[in-house]
């Protein structure tokens, strides 16, 4: 599965500590993230990142349109609710391209840890049933 991975600045510690634990499972699974959540993630645990642009600068919105051409099938966005974000419309859109093309997605640490057991436990099958040969035919 393609799975991506986003923190805001005062959440990049918890998803490093996020893909520490669940290293084994995230291995197993084509990894993409946001310029310096992809940094610190690749420094940290040494996992394999397909790395995009840094949000503000449009990391946000490129991750969007992969969910869009159905080429995400999870999301992990750590967010920091108590913080405004200079690029928060870039964010909306991201989430609410999630919920139209139906892509789990989780915004904290409870949420993203659920989802990476429900993975490892292969409740995410119906992705790979719903897309059929589209999926096959997609290359990274």
């Amino acid at each position: 599965m393609n799975i991506a991975l986003i923190a805001h600045d005062k959440k990049k510690d918890d998803i490093i500590k996020l893909a520490e634990a669940y290293k084994l499972i995230l291995r197993k699974h084509n990894l993409f993230a946001t310029g310096t959540t992809g940094k610190r993630i690749v420094d940290e645990t040494g996992l394999d990142i397909h790395r995009f642009k840094s949000g503000p600068l449009g990391g946000d919105q490129q991750i969007g349109a992969y969910v869009s051409d159905n080429k995400i099938d999870l999301v992990i966005f750590i967010r920091d609710p108590l913080t405004a974000q200079a690029h928060e419309p870039d964010i909306s859109a991201l989430l609410r391209l999630c919920d139209v093309y139906e892509i789990p997605l989780a915004t904290n640490m409870g949420s993203a840890e659920v989802l990476l057991r429900g993975l490892d436990a292969g409740f995410y099958d119906w992705r790979d049933m719903t897309r059929g040969t589209e999926r096959d035919s997609l290359h990274f």
